[in-house]
């Protein structure tokens, strides 16, 4: 069996929100030291308790625009008025060390960034349902109800893309989730769920949201009100 792992030490990680990407990605970067997750530049304000250097890159707007137009930059997107982007300065500190890549990145930037990134994997969480993932961002009790329905409405849009990703990993039980994004990114095992299967499970997502979707956008504006 191919070890994929031969093809690239780069590994995009993609899901809409609140399907748990990060906790995902959290854990397999703390037990296996060999794999890092690519660090971001950002251009919005540092919160309490982030570190330069971990969390993000900081950087003031001159400075962000300058890598950019200099081509520093393997994508970048502006997000609610603040910049956020990968550097390819980044990548080749983490692939010098002969570490894996952790892309921790969106459907957009993965768009952007894949054709830079010949033979890198790239792996897409999804929820085991709409309907769960609705529950989901209801139960973070972080977002008002119309940011919920503003970050469900994203979901749909990113699920449709997801023909552009490699593997699918379904996060209905997280043990298991990470069991297989491990096998992936540390161990250059294929995914269980590629190809066909993985077009035909966001085919489904896809037909969850437009039967769901009415319901719940009443519901977001009834919780508003």
């Amino acid at each position: 069996m191919e070890n994929i792992f031969q093809r690239s030490g780069v590994f995009a990680v993609s899901a809409p929100s609140g399907t748990g990407k990060t906790t995902l990605n959290s854990r397999l970067e703390k037990l296996h030291p060999d794999v890092e997750i690519s660090i971001s530049l950002t251009t919005r304000k540092q919160r309490s308790g982030e570190i330069d250097g971990k969390h993000y890159h900081f950087v003031d707007n001159a400075t962000f625009q300058k890598n950019a137009t200099e081509g520093r930059m393997l994508e970048w997107a502006e997000v609610f008025g603040n910049l956020y982007g990968t550097s390819i300065s980044e990548i080749e500190r983490i692939t010098k060390k002969n570490h894996k890549v952790i892309l921790e990145i969106d459907v957009q930037g993965w768009m952007t960034a894949q054709p830079k990134l010949p033979g890198a994997l790239a792996v897409f969480i999804l929820p085991p349902s709409m309907i769960d993932l609705w529950n989901r961002l209801e139960k973070r009790g972080t977002d008002s109800p119309q940011v919920r329905w503003r970050r469900f409405k994203a979901a749909r849009d990113e699920i449709a893309a997801g023909r552009i990703y490699d593997f699918f990993i379904v996060n209905d039980d997280l043990e298991r989730a990470y069991g297989e994004l491990e096998a992936i990114i540390v161990h250059g095992e294929p995914g269980r769920i590629s190809g066909k299967a993985g077009h035909a499970l966001c085919d489904r997502l896809l037909n969850e949201f437009q039967q769901s979707s009415k319901i719940l956008e009443l519901k977001a504006i009834h919780e508003e009100t």
